[in-house]
Order: structure tokens, then C-alpha cells, then sequence
């Protein structure tokens, strides 16, 4: 039986640089998928996959994510007030118990492996996972517990895969595959951003990782991977072999909300998805779509 998970890293130093100039201030993480930001969506995740301690990876402009995971007893006094109850659960919701959460800082910007290195004295010697609020999954069973699930009869490294077009690879960590059991895959290697002529399949390894504190060992030689930076997936890489890894096919949508087109494509699904929001969006998403039509787009009062 595998150690249990209780731990997560969320890495969330990052620049954001791609949603400039409303990354300016506020952390890319803090962008919200209609009324929640993305790093509540993935804290959210972590908690139903029965994570106990959550591990912020933090750098410059970052303290808004501190605020939001923290009480704002004025506002919580206001809404109380206003009989506002349903807003008023729903930030109280979102803040985990005390003792759950803990801030490290990552100085400089050097990469996912660094980042998960920086955390190191926080996951000690147990198995941990990691979670990249910019992959937001949609999905029945949320996608870190159907990897804790697999992962607990497995022991061992798993990492979330889904299939990309070949053309896509030089943009992900791509894997080897091995011996196919339904949706595990068993992991036979480890290349990060290859072109598409080298690359060993078009299985991306996207933002969800259960991983032995092993790797440690590897992310501590400081290597500089892709990019010029510190890549996780070169880490990986080097416990291939030496302990079970696996992949597993997810049940699930992944949307890139690390790029502006699947920022909105997850925010038209989150939001077609709600009871309150869905029917009047459904239609309001007909009428931009109906180009042929004079009248289509609403106009402004």
C-alpha cells in the first residue's frame, strides 16, 4: 500500500506575462473563471482529493493570493449585515482551516523544478503532489483524485497525460509510453518540449503530479533544462526506472487557461455549466454567434 498524499505544492510565482497589463498587479492565478479565481479552483481540487496541507510557491506581487486564502472580517461583518448568507458562506468556504496552508517564496523565477525544489523543506520526506493552477479541469471526479485513487494501488511517480496533436509537443514535457492497463500508462521515459519529429509519442504531460520526495535528489543538482530554466520533467526523468512511474489518461476537459483562448474557453464552459448563469449565457452566446444577423450583438445601453 502506497504512503498516503496529504501534501500539495502549487507553484504560483510565476509572471503571467502573457495577460499583460491585467497581470501587472494582480497574480495570473487571481484571473477568475466567472466568479472564482483559478487558484481556488485547483486549492478546491486538492481539498476533494482529501489533501490536509497546501504549499503556496510564491514570488513578487503575490500577496493577493495570501489575501483571498485569509478571513476579511469587514467584509464578512458587511454581508452578514445585508443578509447576504450565501455570499458570506461562500468566502468563508474558500479559506482553509488554520495550520492547513504555508507561503514559501521562490526568489527568482527559474522554473518548475525550482519551484517544487523551493518546497522541499515543507514536503520532507513523504510523497506529495503538485498541481499548475493554469490547467483547469473540468470533470465528474476531480482529476487529483483520480490520480490518488490510482496512484494508492501503484505506488510510485504518476503524472496526468492527455493526448496533443504531434505539432503541439515542443510546448509540453511529453512521455515514452509503455504497457497500456486501461487509462495507466506505464512510463518508459521523459522529454521535455521535443520537436514533433522527435518526440516519443503525443502524450503531453500536463499540470497534475503525484511524486516521491526522491526526485529531490535530482532537482538539487540545480540542472538548466529547456528554456533556460530548472524543468521538472528532466527530474522526472532520471526516476524512470528506478521506481514505479506512471501515466494516467484523466476523465475530464482540460482547458490551457494559461493561454487567452482557453482562459475563455474555460470560462464559456464553467459558465454554461451553472444552473443560474447557463440558459441566459446559452443565449446570449447564440446571438454573438449568429454573425449574420444585423441586430445579433446586444447593444450598449
Amino acid at each position: 500500500m502506497a504512503q498516503r498524499v496529504r501534501k500539495a505544492i502549487f507553484p504560483v510565482g510565476g509572471l503571467g506575462t502573457r495577460f499583460l497589463p491585467a497581470t501587472k498587479a494582480m497574480p495570473k492565478e487571481m484571473l477568475p473563471i466567472v466568479d472564482k479565481p483559478l487558484i481556488q479552483y485547483a486549492l478546491e481540487e486538492a481539498a476533494a482529493a482529501g489533501i490536509e496541507e497546501f504549499i503556496f510557491v510564491t514570488g513578487r506581487n503575490k500577496h493577493a493570493i495570501e489575501d483571498h486564502f485569509d478571513r476579511s472580517f469587514e467584509l464578512e461583518a458587511s454581508l452578514e449585515q445585508r443578509g447576504h448568507g450565501e455570499l458570506l458562506a461562500a468566502i468563508r468556504d474558500c479559506v482553509p482551516a488554520d495550520g492547513r496552508l504555508a507561503y514559501i517564496r521562490q526568489g527568482q523565477p527559474l522554473g518548475l523544478g525550482h519551484a517544487v525544489w523551493c518546497a522541499r523543506g515543507l514536503t520532507g520526506d513523504e510523497p506529495f503532489a503538485v498541481l499548475l493552477a493554469d490547467d483547469l479541469i473540468q470533470g465528474l471526479t476531480p482529476c487529483l483524485k483520480q490520480m490518488i485513487e490510482a496512484q494508492s494501488g501503484l505506488g510510485g511517480n504518476l503524472v496526468a497525460t492527455m493526448e496533443i496533436e504531434r505539432a503541439q509537443t515542443g510546448s509540453y514535457g511529453v512521455i515514452a509510453p509503455g504497457a497500456t492497463r486501461d487509462r495507466l500508462i506505464e512510463v518508459k521515459g521523459l522529454v521535455e518540449k521535443p520537436e514533433p519529429a522527435a518526440a516519443p509519442s503525443n502524450l503531453a504531460v500536463i499540470g497534475r503530479y503525484i511524486l516521491q520526495p526522491e526526485v529531490y535528489q535530482y532537482l538539487d543538482r540545480q540542472q538548466i533544462g529547456a528554456g533556460g530554466e530548472i524543468q521538472l520533467t528532466d527530474a522526472l526523468a532520471q526516476l524512470v526506472g528506478a521506481q514505479p512511474f506512471h501515466a494516467l489518461r484523466f476523465e475530464g476537459r482540460r482547458f490551457d487557461c494559461g493561454s487567452k483562448i482557453g482562459f475563455l474557453e474555460a470560462t464559456m464552459a464553467f459558465a454554461l455549466e451553472r444552473t443560474d448563469l447557463g440558459p441566459e449565457f446559452r443565449q446570449l452566446l447564440r446571438q454573438y454567434a449568429d454573425v449574420t444577423a444585423p441586430s445579433a450583438r446586444p447593444r450598449s445601453a
